[in-house]
């Protein structure tokens, strides 16, 4: 039997380059040698906004871009948070299970927060590692593929299995973190990861001229100011998208760079150019799906994932001496 994977986004509509770099791509590798499953988190949206007026449409966007990138809902059940009841009976009892001391040492909240300004923390904040691991292990999942800012709420998550199964019965694996090999992928700004809240995007949907736009304005080497200066590729944003999107021609443009035979503009235009041909595919598939059939699939994943999901509440509260 295959093992288990749990992996899901927050709906916050199209998904840029640095979605499928640090997950897409590996979620659809991933399919053929797991049983994946694939959350919409649409719960944790709230952590950081209350604002649902946008949650649905937010949500089949996102969705078409992971179809069209090659998730296919025949074999990975795609499914709504909110849909399936279970996942907050469940973080309610791991809430027990876990200190408000131990979630603030959390890295990737303090991140979070650091990123996004907030200036007071919200107890469902606080508490997303415990949600996310309700998430996880609500369907008994192995694995987790993450990118490595998530690795710090993977642990938090095998803590509470951990808890859990001695305090109780064995329930629960301790789910491994799987990291992708490029687990970031920087922003156009050349400062942090790719973030729509930071506005340094490339979709994964824009036409070539909006790609265009977009990257002829990403950070490239300061002290390489004119076409014959001689170029830092190692510190370059434009360099980095190259060895991800260009690999063939990484060597020639390192030394083109280095040497100042190749200047920043001819080089972006490149990489427009490679990064718009690598997902012409992509957006063809894309303009095919329609809402009607993202919801379609979301019924059929979400009858799915509540069966799974109502197997392991029943474990749970029979562990419990509860049901």
């Amino acid at each position: 039997m295959k093992k288990r994977i749990l992996s899901g986004m927050r709906p916050t509509g199209k998904l840029h380059i640095g979605h499928f770099v640090g997950a897409l791509e590996n979620w659809v590798s991933l399919q053929e040698h797991y049983q994946n499953f694939h959350l919409v988190a649409d719960y944790h949206v709230l952590t950081t906004s209350l604002d649902t007026s946008m949650m649905l449409k937010n949500t089949l966007d996102m969705l078409k871009d992971w179809i069209a990138a090659g998730i296919d809902p025949a074999k990975s059940p795609l499914f709504r948070q909110s849909r399936i009841k279970e996942h907050t009976e469940l973080y309610l009892i791991f809430s027990m299970l876990i200190s408000k001391e131990r979630l603030e040492r959390n890295p990737a909240l303090k991140e979070q927060i650091r990123d996004l300004n907030i200036a007071t923390t919200v107890y469902g904040h606080l508490g997303y590692p415990v949600l996310q691991a309700a998430d996880i292990l609500l369907y008994r999942a192995d694995a987790v593929p993450v990118g490595e800012d998530q690795s710090s709420h993977i642990e938090i998550t095998r803590e509470i299995a951990r808890k859990f199964n001695s305090t109780y019965a064995v329930v629960f694996p301790e789910p491994e973190t799987k990291l992708t090999r490029f687990s970031r992928l920087p922003g156009l700004d050349g400062k942090a990861k790719m973030s729509k809240s930071l506005g340094n995007t490339v979709y994964l949907s824009d036409e070539p001229e909006a790609i265009w736009q977009a990257v002829r304005m990403a950070v490239t080497d300061p002290q390489k100011i004119r076409r014959n200066d001689p170029g830092r590729p190692d510190i370059c944003t434009i360099f980095t998208y190259h060895n991800v999107f260009n690999t063939d021609e990484v060597p020639q443009i390192r030394r083109d760079c280095e040497s100042g035979v190749l200047g920043c503009v001819d080089c972006k235009k490149n990489c427009a150019a490679r990064i718009s041909a690598f997902f012409a595919p992509h957006r063809e598939r894309r303009a095919a799906l329609t809402d009607t059939m993202i919801l379609e699939i979301l019924e059929d994943g979400e009858n799915r994932a509540r069966r799974e999901a109502a197997e392991t509440m029943e474990r749970v509260r029979t562990a419990m001496k509860i049901g």
